[in-house]
Order: structure tokens, then sequence, then C-alpha cells
């Protein structure tokens, strides 16, 4: 096999010539290169914001905490339900008209369980509302069956019946002995279920507001919550809880809403209304003994509240512990 030698062109040898007189001269100086603007660092990250509770604005423990499922009790409020017991670990707590004039709270928890909660009574298609923002899980001793089925549509999921932590106290007269263990009822819900969806209410600081003493809130010619400012907190005088065991607010948030018939009666014949909880209407905050005047609006029943003050900017509740009334159209509200 022969070899062949490659022979240099003429051209190659011309560009060697070159290349040694370069090397000869010393080193030149390299061309400059194009300026580069500086970049900046690793964009700084979006801090997460501390874990609050939904119900009451206020610092959580943790993310896990913040995002335990909630329960919305419905309590008897006459003088048949006395004592109620575990208002003094509810979050938040609603007041609403039912029929005879007469008002039920749906106690909200989420935070703080107590031991046994009660007298649990009935539902109304008012509570879709209240309970869907907190997670949509109801407590109730029953309900008409209509209301039943219009809350399943609605996506509330209702405790009732035998289980599900209910039972009844026999110290007690019945209907006003249907009593919660929320532990067991807890218990029973399947993961996931009972998260609140996002904060209850706009947490933030209000506006100053005007001085004020207290309130008188009437619901009907049977019914007027009376608050006073004590101490840091309203206080609901001629309340029902047991002693020890009393809801003390940091803000009472008045709504005023529009009723319309449910569209049956309870046992006693007595129509039963039902609070309008989508819309808008005017608004009271009381809160550090200041009241400030604004407006209310839900887009839906499982739509938070939105809030605006006179002149149609944000309202936000101070967090803590808050009552909410729910107030019709024809009641009224005194401040003193």
């Amino acid at each position: 096999m022969s070899l062949r030698r490659r022979v240099p062109t003429v051209s190659a040898l011309l560009l060697a010539g070159v290349l040694l007189v370069a090397g000869c001269g010393g080193t030149a100086n390299p061309a400059p290169s194009p300026s580069v603007p500086p970049t900046s660092a690793t964009a700084t990250p979006t801090p997460t914001p501390a874990p609050a509770w939904p119900l009451t604005g206020l610092p959580a423990p943790s993310a896990a905490d913040a995002a335990k499922p909630a329960l919305v009790v419905k309590i008897d409020n006459t003088a048949s339900s006395a004592p109620q017991l575990g208002l003094s670990s509810a979050d938040l707590v609603v007041e609403e008209l039912v029929e005879g004039g007469l008002t039920r709270l749906a106690a909200l928890f989420q935070s703080t369980m107590p031991p046994v909660a009660g007298p649990v009574r009935s539902v109304r298609t008012t509570d879709a509302g209240i309970a869907l923002p907190a997670g949509g899980v109801l407590v109730a001793s029953g309900g008409a069956e209509r209301v039943l089925r219009a809350l399943d549509k609605a996506g509330v999921t209702v405790l009732t019946g035998g289980g599900n932590g209910l039972s009844r106290d026999h110290s007690r007269p019945a209907p006003y002995n249907v009593m919660l263990d929320p532990a067991e009822a807890l218990a029973d819900l399947p993961a996931g279920a009972g998260v609140p969806t996002g904060a209850y209410l706009p947490w933030g600081t209000p506006p100053a507001g005007r001085p004020v003493g207290g309130a008188e809130v009437t619901f009907s010619a049977a019914r007027t919550s009376s608050w006073t400012w004590s101490d840091g907190v309203w206080v609901l005088d001629g309340d029902h809880a047991a002693g020890g065991d009393r809801f003390g607010p940091a803000t009472v948030l008045v709504l005023r809403v529009a009723l319309r018939d449910a569209g049956y009666e309870d046992p006693a014949g007595n129509p039963v209304p039902e609070t309008v909880l989508v819309g808008s209407g005017a608004a009271t905050l009381l809160t550090a003994g200041a009241a400030v005047d604004g407006t209310w609006s839900k887009e839906s029943v499982a739509a938070p509240l939105t809030l605006a003050d006179a002149a149609g900017a944000p309202l936000h509740v101070p967090p803590g512990r808050v009552w909410i009334e729910l107030v019709p159209d024809s009641g009224s509200v005194t401040l003193r």
C-alpha cells in the first residue's frame, strides 16, 4: 500500500508566514467585547402569607391548622334553650329570623371545638348562604323535606338524625335536648370535607367610625338583640348562654336583608320566613366602640360577603370574633 503525502499549497505557506510575523510582534490588544448590561440577581420571591384562621382572620399555628374542617351548628335562641352550651368556643355566630318572630343561631366552629354544643335545632334554606363559604357542613336536628332537598342541591352537607355526634340530653325537655359532640361529628367527615373556601369576611383595618356605646337590633316585635360595648367586647344583654360560656365578639356586623315566604309552615302553623342572603343591602360595622356605615353584597349563596363603606371603598372587618345580625328590612337598628 503506497503512502500519499499532502503537499502544502502556496496559500497555506503564505498564511503560515503571516502568523509567524504576528507572533514575533508580541501579543496584540484583544478587540473590546460589546458591553452587556448587568442582569439582576434571582427575582425576589413573593412572601407566603402567614396562615390565618378563615373564620376569624387571626393568626393560625400553621397552614394545616387553617385548613381544618369547620362545623356550622344550628342552635336554639329562645329561653327554652337555656343554658346554651359551646358558644364561647365559636369563631363566628350568625343570628337569623325564624317563624313566630323568634331568632336562631348558626354557630361556626373551626379554631376551637367545644366538648358539647347545643341545643341543636332545625335548618332553614337561608343556612346555605351561611354554611357554604365556611366549608358547607351544617349540623341540625332535622328540617322540612323541601329545605333538606334545597340544601343538598346547593351543595351543603347536613349532619342530622342519629349518629353524626348528635344525641339527646334527657335532662332537657324535647325538642330542646339535641346536643352535639363536635369531635365525633368531625371524625365521620370524609377527608377534605368542611374546609372553608377562603376568608369568611374581608379581614383588615376598618376606617374610624363614630363613637357608640351600644345598639338595639330589632328583628320583630318578639325579638330585639341589645348590645353594649364593655371592656373591649360587645355584650349581648339577656342572652341564654351558660355561665362562663358566653360568646364575646370584638365586632358586631349588622346586615339589613330582605325576607320572603319560605312556602311552608312550622308544626304550630306559623309561616316560615326565609332570609335572602344574596344581593345587597345596608350594613353597619360595630367595632372598638364605634360604628361605620356601609353596604354589603353577596353574588351567590356560595360567595363570601363583600363590604363597602359609605364612599364605596372596600370596608374591612378587624380580625377577631364576629357576631353577624341578619336583620330584616322590616326591623330596625338603633345606635346609642
